[in-house]
């Protein structure tokens, strides 16, 4: 049993505020202002003034690629493509791994304005295969030794670029598969071992994972499931299949499908492939649709008939459109009170849309980090679109006035899992009308994300009889300067209210748990 004296930060309907919180095996037994008579012989924990809020969630991860990326080479903070080589050469010289792979080059963010290319990384990393991962997770360059491995499969392909050595769009994606097909089964567990070790330490207790990435008979989902199961520490995971084959998450039982990749309706702003309903300026290049309106509306009908929960990824204007015209005729086909679709991403949404998701309950998980991104920074962003179309990108408070359910994600590897930030760019937006307050931007990172999976009766606010899935802050957010959000500290995870430790066991032991353990929630 724990009682906790201090500011509770409930996230209720009210975003009430209490003094006391009692948890009792794992379960919250009280709270409220006036502890009762039976809990004041229990030692009390002063929060002083910190602050008690329930255990956030990322609502959007590609969980396998971050683990994969985490457990790599980030380069994302370099400055200079010279610094990504000289991190390249360093790593290169200590890993054992037979194949690198690297994340984060971006041609937006270092001095020399554009992407390193195959022959530097040759000039740094001659013999091993080196799978540098742009940082958009939407293209990549290889160096040679890895181009010669995979060039009978993308040389055909849209987005191959042998000079460069920048893949984009199906060659990116089929040397994706290459990649992820070449780790060993038990290194990639225990990366997600570790991956949910550090999601933990930024207070995540639940993780929304899209799964689906070109390994052999869509192993990663399986792996991905498994490894939720077997999780010890009280983590949560919630899986997304990302396929357009509705049959491929049935037969598994999940009662979820979509996210990126083969549920991606459009590319990135960062490849210039987003799909926009007016083209990129001063270009004739409107982006790339991926599917046709027919295909992603019988898709939408299938998965919807089937009773599963629909997101898909859509970036651009047109994908954005594409996507809540799908979600409508399917819905208009096969009405459901409580479906709970969403469209992932939503960085240019058009008004039309906006009122469909209003009407029609599409929620919204969206990327607050992608605000005043030092990758993607807003004078690249302006270059490309222009200023009006700037000036309505990621339009938060727009979509929450509309009675739209918004949750926030990391779209990890693309930024780092950290709900500090995402609060911290949501309460101050780029675009001062669409920032919103704390009591919102807290409530987008908990409650609304439990709830994107139906979690909510269980999870997501400090409320009696409740699982204790609860967070210590070194501020109380609300009292805390709109500007100096982002300085708050995560002291303490408490997930089914014991203080949160990693799984110690065997990747293989971790994963006979999960496969034996079947009436864990994934």
């Amino acid at each position: 049993m724990k009682v906790f004296h201090g500011n509770i930060l409930s996230v209720d309907k009210s975003d009430s505020v209490y003094k006391y919180l009692v948890e009792n095996d794992g379960r919250i037994a009280f709270v409220g202002n006036e502890l009762p008579e039976k809990y004041k012989t229990d030692k009390i924990t002063e929060l002083g003034n910190k602050a008690l809020i329930p255990s956030f969630v990322d609502t959007h991860i590609h969980f396998a690629s971050f683990a994969t990326f985490h457990a790599g080479l980030n380069v994302m903070e370099a400055r200079s493509n010279k610094e990504i080589l000289e991190m390249l050469k360093k790593y290169a010289s200590s890993a054992k791994e037979k194949l690198l792979i690297t994340f984060g080059a971006s041609p937006y963010s270092v001095e020399e304005g554009r992407l390193v290319n195959r022959e530097e990384l040759d000039s740094v990393c001659p013999d091993k295969p080196v799978f540098m991962v742009k940082y958009d997770g939407h293209a990549c360059v290889v160096n040679t030794a890895l181009l010669n491995k995979v060039k009978s499969k993308v040389e055909n392909l849209r987005g191959y670029h042998a000079d460069t050595g920048e893949m984009n769009q199906e060659a990116f994606f089929a040397i994706s598969d290459y990649v992820t097909n070449s780790i060993p089964i038990f290194d990639l567990v225990k990366n997600m071992q570790k991956a949910a070790d550090f999601m933990a330490s930024k207070g995540i207790g639940m993780i929304h994972t899209v799964s689906g990435v070109g390994f052999t008979g869509d192993l990663d989902v399986d792996l991905e499931r498994w490894c939720g199961r077997g999780f010890e520490s009280g983590m949560q995971l919630r899986v997304f299949m990302q396929t357009l084959n509705v049959k491929n998450a049935v037969k598994r039982k999940l009662p979820r499908i979509g996210g990126c990749f083969a549920c991606a309706l459009d590319g990135c702003f960062g490849s210039v492939d987003a799909a926009l309903n007016e083209p990129y300026e001063n270009s004739d290049n409107a982006g790339v649709l991926y599917y046709s309106d027919e295909k992603v509306t019988e898709f939408c009908k299938e998965a919807n008939r089937a009773g599963l929960q629909i997101e898909m990824h859509a970036i651009g204007d047109k994908a954005f459109d594409q996507a809540t015209r799908a979600l409508k005729a399917a819905l208009d086909d096969f009405p459901r009170n409580d479906h709970r679709h969403a469209i992932i991403h939503d960085c240019l949404p058009t008004q039309e849309g906006i009122e469909i998701c209003a009407k029609y309950g599409i929620a919204m998980p969206v990327q607050t980090a992608f605000i005043n991104w030092r990758q993607e920074p807003d004078e690249y962003l302006e270059k490309i679109l222009g200023a009006d179309r700037c000036a309505r990108l990621n339009p938060i408070k727009t979509f929450m006035d509309k009675g739209i359910i918004v949750g926030a994600g990391s779209d990890a590897p693309c930024t780092s899992p950290d709900p500090i930030i995402w609060m911290h760019k949501a309460c101050n937006h780029s675009v001062k009308e669409q920032a919103i307050d704390i009591k919102r931007a807290l409530r987008m990172c908990t409650y609304n994300g439990y709830w994107l999976t139906f979690d909510e009766k269980e999870r997501g606010s400090l409320e009696e009889g409740k699982i204790a899935d609860m967070v210590i802050l070194s501020a109380n957010p609300y009292e805390v300067a709109t500007n100096e959000i982002k300085n708050i500290k995560v002291e303490k995870l408490y997930l089914q209210g014991k203080e949160y430790k990693g799984d110690e066991k065997s990747a293989l032991s971790h994963i006979l748990k999960g496969m034996k353990n079947k009436k864990a929630k994934i």
